[in-house]
C-alpha cells in the first residue's frame, strides 16, 4: 500500500497535479546491514534509528508520508447551517475515543472559523495531547481548530489509525516534542516526522479484533465492579 500511494504520487508529480517536496522520503531496511534509511526527493538518505524491530511484512513510515496532517478544508459559520454538528473537545471523552455528546452550530452559537471532515475521518486533538482525545468520525461535520481531521489513504484502517494515535508508544513520542507549558500542543511539523509502524491490511484486522476483545472484557470487568 505504500508503494501503491508513492506510485500514485510520483504520477501525479509527472502529470502537474502535485508539486515535488524536497522533504519527501520514504523509509527502507537495507537486507545488507539490517539498519533503517530513510530515502529523499533528492536522492540524498540518512540512516534511521526506528523505535523498536517490526516483522518483515510490516514497515516505518513518518505520519506526514500517509496523511495530510495539518491540511484542512475550512468553513465560517456563514457557510454552515443549525443543524451542523459542531465537535469541541469537551464532547470527547479522554482515553477512550468515545464522543460524550453531539451539538449542533444553533444550539453551540459558535463563531470561530471550524475545520470541515468527513464521515471515517480520524480527528486528533493536537491540544493537550495527552488527555488522548482521538475519535473515529461517525458522520459528517465541522471541528475546533484545536482538532485535526485526518485521513490516512486507505494505508490505516480506521480502528487502527486511531488505537495507534491513542497507543502509549505515540504518546510517549507526542509528550517529547510538545510545546506549551500550560496548554501544551502538538506543532504541525514535529507531528509529520512521527514514526508509526504499518502492518499489512490483513494484520491491521486482526490487531483491531484483538482490541476489540480487551476492551470488551473490560467493560464487563467494570460493570461486575459496580
Amino acid at each position: 500500500m505504500l508503494e501503491k500511494l508513492r506510485a500514485e504520487k510520483e504520477a501525479k508529480i509527472k502529470t502537474g497535479e502535485l508539486k515535488r517536496d524536497k522533504n519527501d522520503s520514504y523509509i527502507y531496511k537495507n537486507t545488507t546491514d539490517n539498519c533503517y534509511y530513510e530515502k529523499f526527493a533528492d536522492d540524498t538518505k540518512n540512516e534511521v534509528e526506528v523505535p523498536f524491530e517490526l516483522p518483515d511484512s510490516w514497515a516505518w513510515t513518518r505520519l506526514g508520508t500517509i496523511c495530510d496532517y495539518g491540511k484542512s478544508r475550512n468553513a465560517s459559520v456563514d457557510e454552515l447551517n443549525d443543524e451542523t454538528w459542531v465537535l469541541d473537545l469537551e464532547d470527547i471523552e479522554k482515553d477512550t475515543g468515545r464522543i460524550l455528546k453531539f451539538v449542533t452550530l444553533g444550539t453551540r452559537n459558535s463563531l470561530s472559523t471550524k475545520h470541515v471532515f468527513k464521515k471515517g475521518d480520524i480527528l486528533y486533538s493536537k491540544l493537550r495531547p495527552y488527555l488522548n482525545k482521538v475519535v473515529i468520525a461517525p458522520k459528517a461535520g465541522v471541528c475546533t481548530s484545536e482538532i485535526l481531521p485526518l485521513d490516512f489513504n486507505g494505508i490505516l484502517i480506521n480502528e487502527y489509525a486511531q488505537c495507534l494515535l491513542m497507543s502509549s508508544y505515540f504518546l510517549a513520542t507526542v509528550n517529547l516534542v510538545t510545546y506549551g507549558v500550560k496548554m501544551p500542543r502538538l506543532g504541525t511539523d514535529d507531528a509529520k516526522k512521527m514514526l508509526l509502524p504499518v502492518p499489512p491490511l490483513n494484520e491491521q484486522l486482526k490487531i483491531i479484533c484483538s482490541v476489540k476483545k480487551l476492551q470488551k472484557s473490560l467493560d464487563e470487568i467494570a460493570l461486575n465492579l459496580v
